[in-house]
């Protein structure tokens, strides 16, 4: 059985700092290294029935930048941008796998024949997550997570990791309010739950416009009408956000608070 848990975290400056850039780093990466791939894609594809200057490549072919040759090249990466190296390699070859199923989602069709759109470049502040692929066990004392090359971090436990699970993977994820780190936890001698349907307590739901949903036994929920409670609170946001100087600290905070208010 497969879980993940998410917790609050509470770096100090130095280590919200160090979040902070590794996350830039990280995106300026991530776009490098899907633009390798764009730039052979477009490069070595040509029309079965003839022959363009335009999509053939005039150039020598360079090897295909897979996942496993863009993994060797993080070496190079590192010796030309040492800021590079002070990010652990587990994070930066993360970095390269996401990429690869981007592309892979574009590239191939699923089973069901469906392929996603083309991937896009991420923006400043668009990258907002980074992975450990492999914790240590005891990684969390009292309330305190070890972070490789960050440090230990303050973690809020709202609840107990269950017994007999064990970490797998830590994400490190920056929201609007803060900071949170997700942990896959796995526990191979539980079963896998499979549902047990029973016909006799089975109720119909249909959605509708006047109620928010109506079940086959007559009953009755009303629309509880959050979006519309909210809107005020949105509006006076918006309208602070446009009064600020755009670059200005002030916008950025009010920016802040709107992004908060979304995240509710």
């Amino acid at each position: 059985m497969t879980t993940a848990y998410k917790f609050k975290l509470r770096p100090d400056k130095t280590q919200a700092h160090q979040i902070d850039e590794w996350l830039e780093l990280l995106r300026r990466q991530y776009n490098y290294r899907l633009g390798q791939r764009f730039d052979w894609y477009e490069s070595t594809r040509c029309p079965i029935n003839f022959c363009s200057l335009v999509s053939c490549s005039i150039v020598p072919i360079v090897e295909q930048p897979d996942y496993y040759w863009q993994k060797r090249d993080l070496l190079n990466t590192k010796q030309l941008f040492p800021k590079y190296g002070e990010i652990h390699s587990q994070v930066l070859q993360n970095c390269i796998e996401r990429v690869k199923r981007a592309f892979d989602r574009y590239i191939k069709a699923d089973k069901s024949g469906k392929r996603s759109g083309k991937p896009r470049f991420k923006g400043r502040g668009r990258y907002h997550s980074f992975t450990y692929t492999q914790m240590k066990q005891d990684c969390i004392k009292a309330n305190r997570i070890t972070l490789p090359k960050i440090g230990d971090v303050k973690i809020i436990l709202h609840r107990p990791i269950p017994d007999g699970f064990k970490i797998k993977t830590a994400t490190i994820v920056k929201h609007a309010d803060g900071y949170y780190v997700v942990l896959t936890l796995q526990d191979n001698s539980v079963p896998t739950i499979s549902p047990d349907v029973n016909l006799d307590n089975a109720v119909g739901i249909d959605m509708g416009l006047k109620d928010f949903l109506i079940t086959s036994d007559a009953e009755t929920v009303p629309i509880p009408q959050f979006a519309r409670k909210a809107e005020r609170d949105k509006k006076l946001r918006n309208k602070a956000v446009s009064r600020k100087k755009k670059g200005s600290n002030r916008r950025h905070k009010a920016v802040i608070k709107l992004a908060k208010h979304h995240q509710k």
